[in-house]
């Protein structure tokens, strides 16, 4: 995996039909509106080595996906999609101090780093399984550890300690 480009082909007989349906209908629709996105989540795990079932289509947008209104409320785009055919599509933001991540809207899936970021964020253990899935995968540490490093310093410690999770369990 490492400096490896991100897979799609990789998602099929693992993830069911129906969800990569709604994953193509869902970035078509966010195409058309103009609106930049990114696949992140369990497919873009999957596409990165390791696939794994997932229930949902999860996307990193920019914040055209979104109209501000008076009060401080937020609401998507008319037309994003919330789901398709049942499947539910999810969106993820970049918050203010994450102009970093600006740089992954402008692939289909993305980058490594970006996505093991976004893993961090998150405190289901299900993400930490898929960052340990990734090292084992073959993940480009270092340079997750560098971009961690300029953009996310504190979350550095939390990835070292997966990176050692991981590489125990290669040796088992």
């Amino acid at each position: 995996m490492a400096g490896a480009k991100p897979d799609l082909s990789l998602l099929e007989g693992a993830v069911a039909a129906e969800v990569l349906n709604a994953m193509r209908v869902a970035s078509a629709a966010l195409t058309g509106l103009r609106v930049r996105h990114t696949l992140v989540g369990g497919l873009a795990v999957g596409a990165y080595g390791y696939p794994r079932a997932t229930k949902d289509v999860d996307f990193l947008v920019g914040k055209e996906a979104f109209e501000h209104h008076e009060g401080g409320l937020v609401t998507m785009k008319p037309g994003v999609p919330i789901q398709v055919a049942g499947v539910a599509v999810d969106f993820l933001s970049i918050g203010a101090d994450e102009g970093y991540l600006e740089a992954a809207l402008s692939e289909q899936v993305a980058d490594a780093p970006a996505l093991v970021y976004l893993k961090l964020k998150s405190p289901r253990s299900k993400d930490r399984t898929d960052i340990i899935e990734m090292v084992k995968a073959g993940l480009d540490v270092e340079s997750v550890r560098a971009y961690l490093a300029s953009n996310k310093p504190a979350f550095t410690p939390r990835f070292d300690e997966i990176v050692r999770a991981a590489r125990a369990e290669e040796e088992e």
